[in-house]
């Protein structure tokens, strides 16, 4: 009974400390924003509220198998030094 109690006020503490968040910018955010941040990472959650789309490279991650593959051709690119500034000139300046 008493972990019950517990488990209930912890539902009730969590349920009530989480409320809608704004964004910065008015037309980004929310229910994306939350993914691109929790999915991919702060620094995709940060650069689509700024403005900039997440890339397919980004949502290929979520996929199992193909996400792992992609995960590897990622920290290769990391390995060889791409930098931010050399995705923007290969992918475009929406991405990144």
């Amino acid at each position: 009974m008493k972990k019950a109690i517990l488990g209930l006020m912890v539902m009730i503490m969590l349920a009530t400390s989480v409320g809608p968040a704004l964004a910065v910018n008015d037309q980004r955010g929310g229910v994306m924003g939350f993914i691109a941040g929790c999915c991919f990472g702060i620094r995709s959650g940060a650069a689509y509220n700024d403005g900039k789309e997440v890339h397919w490279r980004e949502w290929v991650l979520i996929i199992p198998i193909v996400g792992f593959v992609c995960s590897i051709w990622n920290g290769i690119d990391g390995m060889n030094g791409m930098t931010s500034k050399d995705y923007a000139s290969k992918y475009g300046a929406m991405y990144y």
